[in-house]
């Protein structure tokens, strides 16, 4: 499966749709964190968003060969997962519910722990002020926090945020500037992307299994 990683990801998708399911499992570990960030970033718990991912994953198996353009794979990805979302969401507060957030950082267990005794405290720090740092993400607007989680937290480009959120390039340079203005500043200084909504690679086997299940049992 390394082998298959190096591919370029156009390759990939070829062969998956030519019927070699199994590397389908190397674009759910490649997008895996991209579609959690999504998915907090909308306020659903983790076993919901599990959930939203699963669901965006098998569809775009189901129709990756209806995509014209397979180098816009994950921009297409992206779109897919912020339905899922968007559909959860009004499905809420049709029934007048709030997606409450239960995730528990205190069981979020690294699969790989330091033998330094530093670096444990730092991982467990930094676990315990993610939480911090979710709650300042999430008092943001859906607009600006959307173009956040996308810009910043994906590492997506302009013209590929515009795409997936199908605004305007300006918009998205605008409410990415507005987002951050509404951040406070100890905390984009103190964080990385990488720190936070992080997707522990558990949680990603679990993903992998349970779409890699789906869709080779169908």
């Amino acid at each position: 499966m390394t082998t298959y990683r190096q591919l370029p990801e156009v390759e990939l998708i070829h062969r998956v749709i030519s019927g070699d399911i199994a590397l389908f499992e190397v674009l759910i570990r490649k997008y895996n964190p991209y579609l959690y960030k999504i998915g907090r970033s909308y306020r659903f718990n983790h076993e919901d968003v599990q959930d939203l991912m699963q669901d965006t994953f098998i569809n775009a198996y189901q129709n990756l060969s209806k995509l014209e353009k397979k180098e816009y794979f994950k921009t297409w990805l992206i779109r897919i997962m912020l339905n899922e979302c968007y559909k959860k969401r009004h499905k809420a507060i049709a029934r007048k519910e709030v997606a409450t957030d239960t995730f528990s950082y205190e069981i979020n267990i690294p699969m790989f722990l330091s033998n330094s005794n530093s670096d444990t405290e730092k991982k467990v720090g930094n676990r315990e002020l993610n939480s911090v740092i979710e709650n300042a993400i999430q008092e943001i607007p859906i607009n600006y926090r959307m173009v956040f989680s996308l810009r910043e937290l994906n590492g997506l480009s302009v013209l590929e945020t515009a795409k997936a959120l199908n605004i305007t390039e300006t918009n998205v340079k605008v409410r990415l500037n507005r987002a951050k203005a509404l951040l406070r500043k100890e905390v984009e200084k103190m964080y990385t992307p990488e720190d936070i909504f992080e997707f522990n690679l558990v949680y990603c086997d679990a993903i992998v299994a349970r779409v890699m299940e789906r869709i080779t049992n169908k």
